[in-house]
């Protein structure tokens, strides 16, 4: 079906494609890798979740006024807080209130800052602009957010003697724990620099492609494209650099003690 040069996909092109995730799911049966049915519970879920998200966008787009935009952009923070915490096993002292004050100080900077000043739309609350910008900002920020929290907890628990040594012969719990902050903060990097690396040469990234598809100019595409990735790269570093800016402490007693093991 085609409208102005685009073509629009039917239930029936929808089922063509959600063939390739049976064939992903078969072979995942056939290797008895364990995630068939992981991975065909989460493509129902993303197929159910975005036909909501698609039907309730279109009323949205007609709202004039800033709050039911917020409390959006609100409920996709707590739904990433609540995918952080069901897909972490080992979590630090104190996960929900660090994690959720961390993407929410990160993610809103960075949001505001970036349809303030870089796309400069009018008014700010705009849910066309705002609501898909803000959600591939959090969505980004919340992989850097679970690889950082990981990590951490991953590095605490390897170097427990070592940083009980450390903490003997005279250092504080910020000094003890810095390798494993900075192994911490590299890993929720890795992700980001990796795909800015390979973007326009190994791949095309969805936003860039989907823009195009929808008729807009390569070139403006790009733009939007870039800037959005220095956006993702920001949020990431700030949400990360606040979690571990948190979570280290929270290993740590007043007196400068590592508690009791979490795990």
């Amino acid at each position: 079906m085609h409208d102005q040069g685009v073509i629009h996909l039917t239930l029936m092109n929808l089922a063509l494609a959600y063939g390739l995730i049976l064939l992903a799911t078969g072979l995942a049966y056939l290797l008895r890798a364990g995630e068939a049915r992981q991975m065909l519970w989460a493509s129902v879920r993303m197929g159910l979740q975005l036909l909501a998200v698609g039907y309730l966008l279109d009323a949205v787009f007609t709202i004039n006024t800033p709050l039911p935009v917020v409390m959006i952009l609100v409920i996709m923070a707590g739904f990433s807080l609540q995918v952080m915490g069901s897909r972490i096993r080992l979590k630090m002292p104190g996960f929900y209130r660090i994690m959720g004050s961390s993407i929410f100080i990160g993610c809103s900077a960075v949001t505001f800052l970036f349809c303030s000043l870089v796309v400069g739309y009018a008014p700010w609350y705009d849910p066309r602009y705002l609501i898909p910008l803000a959600g591939m900002i959090i969505g980004n920020s919340m992989n850097g957010a679970s690889l950082a929290a990981e990590r951490l907890a991953a590095e605490i628990r390897e170097r427990r003697e070592e940083i009980e040594t450390a903490i003997c012969l005279g250092a504080t719990a910020r000094q003890s724990s810095e390798t494993a902050v900075r192994n911490a903060f590299r890993a929720a990097l890795i992700p980001t620099i990796n795909t800015m690396a390979a973007m326009g040469i190994v791949a095309l990234p969805g936003m860039m492609t989907g823009q195009i598809l929808s008729g807009t100019a390569p070139a403006v595409a790009v733009r939007y494209q870039i800037a959005i990735m220095c956006a993702i790269t920001g949020a990431v570093a700030i949400t990360a650099y606040l979690i571990l800016l948190q979570g280290y402490r929270s290993y740590f007693t007043s007196a400068h003690q590592l508690r009791e093991r979490q795990d």
